[in-house]
Parts: structure tokens; sequence; C-alpha cells
């Protein structure tokens, strides 16, 4: 054994010792920058092709580094994502495993950055947290970062002008903030600046810059005078996207900021650089010319070979990342690698460069000798016997160019063959039983039981959840999803059918999860609130309900009241409503109308109708999303 670590020790100090050449150098401990851009689709960077976003510094780093184009992300959403990456775990043994927002690791949990403490790194973090808000066993300087600065919470970081960002559990003003999208300090300017600051700071001793940048992801915004909206803005694109667009560019300067930043301070020949997605892209902004979203995220630019599903699902397209890394001297430029793997080999890829001590229950391997040569390092590339996913409902599993994906416990497994089919288009179960069987085995062996951090109070942790909206000083609201009477609008009484009575034929969509359930779009309460699927998964539009009204009505419209919280999601922007006699056929035409941002009942009137049965379809969503929310459905008649 201590053969073995002396081997190890001495590889180490070649690679660190030698550069292209041959020449000799010290063997300085190396850092590390990781820099994660939140939701990122695999084909919205220039260096993997795309036809609409510029990014030139990341494709600089591209030709000067290694571009890997099958690694994955540790889970298909923020948080569980960021537990692998930080634990170097897959999400089967994970404490992270929901999206809840705050969900905290546990505190005898090892990271990346404990792992470093003990060689001396100075670690920082600058960004979304995501594994545990404020007073939980998981907030990061309880986890071997001396300082992380951004968003302990999910849902605050939605903002980019929240009222104040979190330093190390404590409070950080923002001047003249209100959130939302309303206020004078943008956030990501003030946590990009910290990072920079970070670097100088450390550039004497080694260190780890862990970087979780918010954009392009949340509310999509970006100040009218940074130079990356001046190149968009003029475009004739729906201003979201171009919004969109400009993030990534702002995030692209900022990466070359940073790369400067290491040459000024004769730091980068003695740094790893790694830029990556977190989880698979969104096909945002979506229209029927562009029906895999504006940017393409999962759509190959020239082939239009297409990955399935988005963020949220467990088919290749909530996974794929883009991902480069650079070390002039280290990394051969200009190369590309196939290299099958996923976040958790992050971790051990960093203990084996730093010669630090992994936890000995981790699932990844080391790319090390991807990254630097077998010969250099002394050993060859391992290779995953699989790569396993679980989030919410839904589990996968990859072995080879075999993928088996679950959306749900209750279905079918469905079976893939991604060499002939990247799309998994074609599912292969039934031909392919004894494939299938192997690996539904192995990932009824990956799993085990979920074992979540705790919070010793939640008062923090929801006054930043509140901060989102500039709210951060309210009351905390009732639970159960209830909102007080006092602060919601009421539907409308003159015209509008009693509710009493009515029933849910079918429901395309519903978050179980918080309960945010169908049936509370027709309970008569403004307080409580429908949510299609957001927990493990997403739903594709059209979102629709089959109310049961008891008996034949005469209708003469709708009434669509939008979720009474400070919130958005799923607020729904064209919607569309039948009658029928039949609960299972609407042939007599459909009343169609555009609705606005607010949160007062809006009215839609149609030609008066008789019918039992009426189905309410949302088509699309304010912010461009895949949800739909309502509040309450009213129906006028009699």
């Amino acid at each position: 054994m201590r053969r073995l670590f002396l081997l190890n020790v001495f590889s180490i100090a070649i690679l660190l010792g030698v550069r292209e050449g041959g020449a000799a150098e010290p063997a300085d401990s190396p850092n590390v920058v990781y820099i994660m851009a939140d939701e990122l689709g695999y084909y919205e960077t220039g260096f993997m092709g795309s036809a609409t976003i510029e990014t030139p510094h990341l494709d600089r780093m591209a030709r000067e580094g290694m571009v890997f184009t099958n690694i994955f992300a540790g889970s298909s959403v923020c948080a569980p994502t960021r537990c692998c990456f930080l634990t170097g775990k897959h999400s089967g043994h994970t404490s992270v495993r929901s999206n809840g927002g705050g969900t905290p690791l546990r505190a005898d949990e090892p990271t990346i950055a404990s792992m470093l403490k003990p060689l001396g790194y100075a670690t920082g973090g600058f960004g979304k947290w995501g594994c545990g808000g404020r007073d939980s066993t998981g907030v990061p300087e309880a986890h071997g970062f001396d300082v992380f600065f951004g968003y302990y919470d999910q849902v605050h970081a939605h903002s980019y002008y929240p009222p104040y960002l979190i330093r190390n559990s404590e409070e950080v003003p923002l001047p003249g903030n209100r959130g939302l999208s309303e206020g004078e300090t943008y956030s990501h300017y003030e946590i990009h600046n910290a990072a920079v600051r970070f670097i100088k700071e450390h550039a004497d001793q080694p260190f780890l810059a862990y970087l979780p940048y918010t954009p392009p992801h949340g509310l999509f915004d970006i100040p009218d005078d940074d130079p990356a909206w001046q190149t968009y803005k003029d475009r004739d694109w729906p201003e979201p996207a171009r919004r969109y667009a400009a993030m990534v560019s702002m995030v692209d300067r900022q990466v070359g900021e940073i790369l400067q930043l290491l040459r000024d301070l004769d730091l980068e020949d003695n740094t790893l650089v790694i830029f990556s997605g977190d989880n698979g892209g969104n096909d945002y902004f979506r229209s029927s010319d562009h029906p895999r979203g504006f940017h393409n995220a999962n759509k190959h630019p020239k082939t239009g070979v297409e990955y399935r599903g988005t963020k949220g699902t467990l088919y290749e397209g909530g996974l794929r990342i883009p991902f480069v890394a650079r070390w002039p001297g280290r990394i051969p430029p200009g190369t590309t690698s196939d290299h099958l793997g996923y976040f958790p080999d992050i971790l051990p890829t960093v203990a084996e460069l730093t010669g630090a001590k992994a936890p000995d229950d981790i699932d990844g391997i080391s790319l090390l000798p991807t990254l630097f040569g077998e010969d250099i390092v002394g050993h060859p590339q391992k290779q995953h016997d699989y790569l396993y996913w679980e989030i919410g409902r839904w589990t996968a599993i990859r072995q080879g160019m075999w993928r088996a994906v679950r959306p749900r416990p209750e279905a079918p497994w469905e079976l893939y063959d991604l060499e002939q089919d990247p799309g998994e288009s074609v599912d292969l179960a039934s031909q392919n039983p004894q494939q299938l069987a192997t690996l539904t085995r192995l990932a009824e062996s990956a799993h085990t039981p979920v074992r979540e951090g705790t919070f010793q109070t939640t008062k923090r942790h929801e006054r930043d959840r509140r901060a989102k909206f500039g709210k951060h000083d309210d009351p905390p609201e009732q639970r159960n999803g209830r909102r007080k009477r006092s602060q919601v609008n009421q539907m409308p009484k003159e015209g509008l059918l009693s509710s009493g009575g009515w029933k849910l034929v079918r429901v395309s969509s519903e978050n179980t999860a918080n309960e945010k359930l169908a049936a509370n779009a027709i309970d008569g309460d403004p307080g409580t609130w429908w949510h299609t699927k957001f927990n493990g998964g997403t739903d594709e539009f059209p979102h629709e309900l089959v109310i049961d009204l008891g008996k034949e009505r005469t209708i003469r419209g709708l009434v669509y009241l939008a979720r009474q919280d400070p919130g958005w999601n799923g607020t729904v922007r064209e919607i569309e409503f039948a009658v029928s006699e039949d609960a299972k056929s609407f042939d007599s035409g459909m009343t169609r109308a555009t609705l606005k941002r607010t949160k007062t009942p809006q009215r839609i009137a149609c030609d008066p109708q008789s019918g039992r049965f009426i189905l309410v379809r949302a088509l699309s969503e304010l912010n461009d999303n895949h949800f739909a929310s309502a509040a309450e459905i009213g129906i006028l008649g009699e």
C-alpha cells in the first residue's frame, strides 16, 4: 500500500514539474478554477456550434484546451447537480436529490473544498450554492469554503436585483434593489467582482475558485448598458431571446476576464480552468419556427440531430452540458475527447491532481489521464461501468451506448441504443429484454434511500426566499400553499357559476410534491393554486384540465385568476377553452385569448354555448417556461 502511495505522489510530481517539451519546473500546488453557467444548453456556445450566441472567449478557451463532448451533468436540475459536483457521488447516493431550493447537505459530508483544506488551499465560492439554506447543516462555510458569496437559496437566485446577497451566512445589502427585475445594483456584477478579488488576494497560495454563476438562468435581466446587450438589442428576435443571448455573452466576457487575470498574475501555467453548464438546457422561446427553442439548446445547428428532453428530464437533453478544460502546457490545445463521464468525476480529478485524499465512498473516477495523457499521469484512463441518475420520479442509467430511462415508478422502462438512435426515439425494450434486465438491476443497486441534512431554524432561509420579490421584511406567509385572504384578489361574483360540486375529469399535469394540485384551481379559494409538474421534470404544452360542471349549463365565458403569491411561474399567456356534452370530445370550436400580466381576474367571453364539460387548455406561459398555473378558473354562465 505504501509503494502505491509513493508511486502516485511521484507521478503527480512529474505531472506538475514537466511542461511540454520536457522543461523542468518547480512542482507548485496547482490552482483550480471551475466556472459553471446555470442552465446553459449543450449547443449554446460558439465552440459547440451555436448559430445565434457569440462566445469568443470560450471559443478561444476551446482552441487552447480540450473540449469534452460526453461529460454529463450530475442531475437535470440545479441543486442535485451541484451536490453531485461537490461530493463526487452520483444522485443515487447524494443527500440533495430534490430541487426545493434549500435542501441541505448533511453535516458530516466532505466536499471538494473540505478535501483541499488540509493541503493549505484557499477555497472560495461565488454564485448560487443550492445545497443548504442559512442555518442548515449544508451552508458552504461548514463544508470547506473559506468564503461563499452569492445566493444560498435557489428561489433567492431567480432575481438579479435582490435587496441583498449572502456572504458566509450574513447579508450584504445591494443598494437600491427592490427584488425581481427592479433595482440599481446588478447582483451578478457583484458576484463576479468578488471572484476576481478572491483570485487576486490568494495569488500567493494555492486556491480553489468555484464559480457557479447564475446567468443565464432566472429572470432574463441584464443592464441595458452592458456591452453584451449592445450586441443583441437590435436583432429581430423576441426580447427574452435577445436578453438570454446577451447574458451568455456576458458570462463569456467574464470568463475572458478570469483567464486574462491569471495571465496578469503569472498563474495561468499553474492553473486548471474548467467551464461547463450545470444541467441540460431548456427549449426556451419556442415557436412554430423554433420548436426546440430559439437557440436550439439540444439541436445540432448543422446536422439537425436532436437530443430528447430538456432540463428536469433524464433523457439525454436534460443532462448534456458544454464542457471545456484549459491548462497551457499541460492540456494539449485544440483537442476533443469523447470520454464518457459526469460531475462526480470532478472531485477525484482534483484529488489526483493535487495529491488530496478523496473520500472513500465517491462514485467518480479521475479524468486526469484524459486531460494530460496516460503516459504523463502513469496509468490508463479508467472507465465507468455505468452512469446513474435519479431525480423526483425519474430514473436513468447508461452503460456504454445503451441507455435505460423510466419517467416514473409506475411506467415501464425504456431502452435506447444511442449509437443508432442518439435522439432516443425508438424504444428497444421489448426487443432486448436481457440488456434491459442488466441495466435495471444495476439501477436498483445504485439507489440508496436519501438522507438529507437538517435546519436549526428556517427563519432566515424563508427570508432569503422572500428576498427574490423584495418582500424579505414581510411576515412569513401561511404554510400549505395558502395565502391569507386579505392578500389575494377575489373572483368576481356577477355571472360566475358556483364551483360547488364540480369535478376534474382529466388533468394533463400537476405538481404533487408540494400539493399544487389541479383541484386548487376550482376550489373557490384564490389563496391556493394549481401548478403543472416541476419537481422531477416538466411536462410539455399544452396543459389541459377537463372540468365536469355536474349538469348542462349555458356557458358565456371563462375567468382566469393568476397565482396570488409574488411569483409569476406558470402564469398563462395564451389560453383556450371549449364546451361539450362529452368529456372526451370537444368539437364545437375553441375560444382563444391572450392574457395580461396581472394578478386580477381576467374575463374571456364566448358565444353562448350549452354543455356540461369544459376543456381549459394553457398554450404558453408569460416567462416562456413549460409551466402553467392558476389560482382559480371560473366559468361565466347560468
